[in-house]
């Protein structure tokens, strides 16, 4: 049989592979699921791990010298490769289990193209690293961030690890949070790929350097190549040194949640 993936470039293969996963999300849904427990209140179900493994045959097949870190497998493939994927097959586990189709499939290549697969919207938001496109029913439309909405995902799962400066749920009471945007909370990924998609103002979510997690990766990556402006929580770049994530769709929208985030923390101090 011919491998109809090894032709593709990067960006195909990730499509590829987030819509392999999303295929398997989608099928899955709605049934009574087996459940791994990881603790602290966090599991995977039979659709996680059956997903991960629909991705990898994409990327083995494309890519074989490629290493691989998934969520559920942990890492995979030689260990000096020179070339990594990072792969979240479903990311919204609780929102899928619960019976909410509010979840994303994330397919990532270390500073390279990544793919965002919605399994129930039928689109998947697609980078190459320098430009960033939706496809749906297989044509490509770029991506056009816009802060238009006024709407703006915040995660409040905890831990919040840069508390009592910062926790993301103390950003819905400031004023100048509320005056301005309206929060939503989708307890997914998915919604980083709505800011570049210009379906939401901005994202904000706690945490220590998210820049290499197979749950952030993609959106990233699709973020920072639709244009939108990427920081820590500190305003300061996104990596080893940096806290948590603010997205938005441009750098006013981004003025006014640094804003927010600052006076909210002095407030607590």
């Amino acid at each position: 049989m011919v491998n109809s993936y090894a032709d593709l470039d990067d960006r195909g293969v990730a499509a590829a592979a987030a819509r392999a996963g999303a295929d398997v999300v989608r099928g899955m849904y709605g049934r009574r699921l087996a459940r791994v427990d990881k603790g602290a209140g966090d599991f995977a179900t039979a659709a996680d791990v059956a997903a991960e493994e629909a991705i990898l045959d994409v990327i083995r097949a494309a890519r074989p010298d490629d290493a691989v870190l998934g969520e559920e497998g942990g890492r995979r493939g030689a260990s000096d490769a020179a070339r990594q994927w990072l792969v979240d097959p479903l990311c919204g586990t609780l929102n899928y289990a619960a019976g909410t189709m509010v979840v994303a499939v994330n397919v990532a290549l270390r500073g390279g193209a990544a793919a965002v697969a919605d399994p129930f919207g039928g689109e998947v938001f697609l980078t190459d690293g320098k430009s960033a496109q939706v496809r749906r029913d297989g044509v490509d439309t770029r991506l056009v961030p816009t802060a238009a909405t006024r709407l703006v995902d915040v995660n409040l799962d905890p831990p919040f690890p840069n508390a009592p400066g910062f926790r993301a749920v103390d950003l819905l009471a400031e004023p100048g949070f509320v005056e301005r945007f309206r929060p939503r909370v989708v307890s997914t990924t998915l919604a980083l790929a709505w800011v570049a998609a210009g379906k939401r103002a901005a994202y904000v979510t706690d945490g220590g350097d998210l820049s290499e997690s197979v749950h952030f990766a993609a959106g990233i990556a699709l973020c920072r190549a639709a244009g939108c402006v990427v920081t820590g929580i500190d305003g300061t770049p996104v990596g080893r040194a940096g806290r948590g994530l603010v997205v938005a769709a441009d750098g006013e929208t981004h003025r006014v949640l640094m804003s927010s985030i600052h006076d909210g923390g002095r407030h607590r101090t």
